[in-house]
């Protein structure tokens, strides 16, 4: 099968089992509710949240450990094949890293929200284990890579902040059990830095050279424009990271947001050209999404940008991080995933069979359309509680998103059922 100019040749020989895939994301799709439920549980003091155990904490880690990367590594483990050309080795061992990584995270999240460092300790042991594994995984797959080299590149930045990831985010348990060998401030700075602009914000742009001319049936994007944004987000990373230093100049936290800035600007352009010349021009709920990720990744940097200058408002680091972890990463993978379910699902359930289901015979689009409305509801209104510190609107945020996750949920069940059920009539 060759899409989009060859996007995608011959994905169908290096598909993993279903289950594999379809793991990770139904349990990002479980998680994206708990995210919801625990921030509903702490809304009185999420408006103003600016870190410390309690639920908005769970809350956050169920969003970028239990909906962020539990999606990344699935799709990870079925898309850089395709990008590298060659097949993921070692599958039980990628099976594997579901079972510790899931109970890891659920630990964590509970550890959290009510307030125990043990339980906190634990799930971080287990998380960090199936994280390692994960990398290696990977890291070995893009080694032997043979093509795609712009993906490459950026998965193999992205493998990268993820271990370093790692170690700010045990540093960071260690404060909460009574150990600080670094400062708190600089391990959470670093913390965020390398797992939201590093680990999943390189990952999110580069799948995207893949899932967007492959969902819009277009060609690549321009070689020269791909790697100018790929050098810039490299560049802003290293002085993000350096600027979260102790005794580094104000000026370095400005260039990191302000390259950032334009590294992003260059990556939804491009991204934007490919929709305009593909040949599919409607791409559903899905892509809007994106298309509001895609502002809000801007607008997180120029977030950043602003209170690196000095913009001292008492609720602007709650509101940086809504916008980056719920407006731009979370609404990014929902409107992605929402795509490539139905598409895998298609792919799966077709096997053997002369007529295949479509993607689209595969999408719940009610449900789909009634997350969305809910989903940028509640981003809204999150947004309003920060700006007014009101613990009333973010109750009714939670609400509203739980609502949004429980009508994704149906929609995955109903995609995810034609690969269990090959010949119901989901299928």
């Amino acid at each position: 099968m060759t899409i989009a100019g060859g996007v995608l040749v011959g994905a169908g020989s290096r598909l993993l089992p279903a289950s594999i895939p379809f793991r990770f994301f139904g349990a990002a799709v479980a998680f994206q509710l708990v995210a919801w439920l625990a921030a509903l549980a702490g809304a009185d003091t999420l408006p103003a949240f600016r870190g410390g155990l309690g639920w908005p904490l769970a809350s956050l880690h169920a969003v970028t450990l239990g909906v962020l990367a539990m999606t990344a590594i699935g799709a990870s483990l079925q898309l850089f094949p395709v990008a590298t050309r060659q097949p993921i080795a070692h599958g039980r061992l990628a099976a594997a890293i579901f079972w510790a990584y899931v109970p890891g995270v659920a630990a964590l999240v509970a550890g959290m929200g009510v307030g125990s460092p043990a339980l906190l300790a634990a799930g971080g042991a287990a998380v960090a284990v199936a994280l390692v594994v994960f990398a290696v995984v990977l890291g070995r797959n893009l080694a032997g890579a043979k093509g795609m080299p712009l993906v490459v590149a950026h998965g193999a930045v992205a493998t990268a902040a993820l271990a370093a990831t790692l170690v700010t985010a045990g540093l960071a348990v260690t404060s909460y059990v009574g150990l600080a060998p670094v400062s708190r401030t600089t391990v959470l700075s670093l913390h965020v830095v390398l797992a939201a602009y590093g680990f999943m914000g390189m990952l999110a742009m580069g799948l995207s050279h893949v899932l967007v001319p492959m969902f819009a049936l277009g060609e690549p994007v321009d070689a020269a424009r791909g790697w100018t944004s790929f050098a810039l987000a490299a560049v802003a990373l290293t002085l993000g990271v350096a600027s979260s230093l102790d005794g580094m100049p104000q000026g370095v936290a400005v260039a990191a947001a302000g390259i950032g800035t334009i590294a992003a600007v260059l990556h939804v352009q491009s991204m934007r050209g490919v929709l305009a010349r593909g040949m599919r021009r409607e791409l559903g709920t899905g892509f809007r999404l994106v298309a509001l990720a895609w502002a809000a990744m801007i607008a997180s940097l120029v977030l950043a940008l602003a209170i690196a200058l000095g913009w001292d408002e008492p609720r602007a680091v709650t509101l940086f991080g809504a916008t980056l972890v719920a407006g731009w990463l979370l609404t990014f993978v929902l409107g992605i995933l929402q795509r490539i379910v139905p598409f895998l699902a298609a792919m799966h359930a077709g096997r053997g069979r002369r007529r295949p289901p479509t993607p689209s015979s595969l999408t719940d689009q009610r449900s789909l359309s009634m997350h969305a409305r809910m989903h940028v509801a509640a981003l809204a209104l999150l947004a309003l509680a920060i700006a007014l510190d009101h613990g009333g609107i973010a109750l009714v945020a939670a609400a509203a998103g739980s609502v949004a996750a429980v009508a994704y949920a149906v929609f995955f069940t109903r995609a995810a059922r034609a690969i269990a059920h090959p010949h119901s009539d989901a299928a």
